[in-house]
C-alpha cells in the first residue's frame, strides 16, 4: 500500500514538485503493478501446468524399460543377458508392452494371468465338446450299423450280434422315440468339429503366446532388478554426501 502524503506534501505535488513521500508512493505503483503483472503469469503458468497434467499420461512400463535400454546402449555397457542385446527380442518386448497398454509390473503379471485364465478356459470349453463329439460319434456308427443291417437277409452270426447290440444301443438312448435322428447328429456333430478346430488353434496360439510372455517377463524382471543393484551404489553415496 502507498503511504499517506499529508497535507503539505499533496499541496506540492500538485503544484508539480516532487517529495520524498510521492516519490515512495511512485515506486510503490510501479513495484505493484509489477507484482499484479507477475501474479497473472504466475496463474497462466499455473494453469498451463495444470492443462500439461491433466493432458500428459504418465509413463508406461515399456517407456521405462525403452530408457534403460537407450542409455546402456549410448554408454556401451549392455549388461543384460545375450537375448537383450538382439534388436528382434527388444522391440518384440517393447511392442508386447506398448500394446497391452503395461503401466508397471503389476500390470504385466495381470496381464501373464490373464492368459493363462484363457488358457484354461478355452480347455473347459474343449472338454465338454470332446465329450459330445465322442457320444455322437458312437450314436452314428451304431446308427449305421443298424440301418446297414436292418432288412437284410440271411444275416451272419457276427451281423446278427452286431445288429442286436446297435439295435439295443439305440433303444436306450432314443428314451421312447421311434425315429433316429441321424440327420441331427449329423449336423451337430459338423458343427462341434468346426468348434474344436477353432478352440484348439486359439489354444495352441494362445499357447505360444504365453511362452513368449513369460519369456518377455523374466527379461523385463532381469532388466529391473540389475537396474535396481546399479542404482542402490548411486543412492548410498547421494545419503552419504
Amino acid at each position: 500500500p502507498t503511504v499517506h502524503l499529508g497535507v503539505a506534501a499533496s499541496a506540492m505535488e500538485k503544484r508539480g514538485i516532487r517529495t520524498e513521500r510521492g516519490d515512495l508512493n511512485r515506486e510503490i505503483e510501479v513495484t505493484n503493478q509489477k507484482l499484479r503483472q507477475l501474479k497473472a503469469r504466475i496463474s497462466k503458468l499455473q494453469n498451463w501446468l495444470k492443462e500439461e497434467s491433466e493432458n500428459t499420461e504418465p509413463p508406461t512400463l515399456a517407456d521405462y524399460i525403452q530408457g534403460i535400454l537407450s542409455r546402456k546402449a549410448q554408454t556401451g555397457k549392455p549388461g543384460y543377458s545375450q537375448s537383450l542385446y538382439n534388436l528382434k527380442d527388444a522391440a518384440k518386448m517393447l511392442n508386447f508392452l506398448q500394446t497391452n497398454n503395461i503401466m508397471d509390473m503389476t500390470g504385466l503379471d495381470e496381464k501373464f494371468k490373464s492368459m493363462i485364465g484363457e488358457q484354461l478356459d478355452i480347455q473347459g470349453k474343449l472338454k465338454p465338446v470332446e465329450r459330445r463329439l465322442g457320444t455322437l460319434k458312437k450314436h452314428l456308427e451304431q446308427a449305421d450299423i443298424y440301418f446297414k443291417c436292418k432288412g437284410k437277409k440271411p444275416l451272419t452270426e457276427a451281423e446278427q450280434i452286431l445288429f442286436t447290440t446297435a439295435k439295443d444301443y439305440l433303444k436306450g438312448i432314443m428314451n421312447g422315440k421311434t425315429t433316429i435322428p441321424t440327420k441331427t447328429w449329423k449336423e451337430e456333430y459338423t458343427k462341434l468339429t468346426a468348434e474344436r478346430k477353432t478352440l484348439n488353434q486359439r489354444y495352441l496360439a494362445l499357447k505360444e503366446e504365453v511362452k513368449e510372455a513369460e519369456k518377455i517377463r523374466k527379461s523385463v524382471y532381469s532388466i529391473l532388478r540389475q537396474e535396481q543393484r546399479e542404482q542402490q551404489p548411486h543412492r548410498k553415496q547421494d545419503m552419504e554426501r
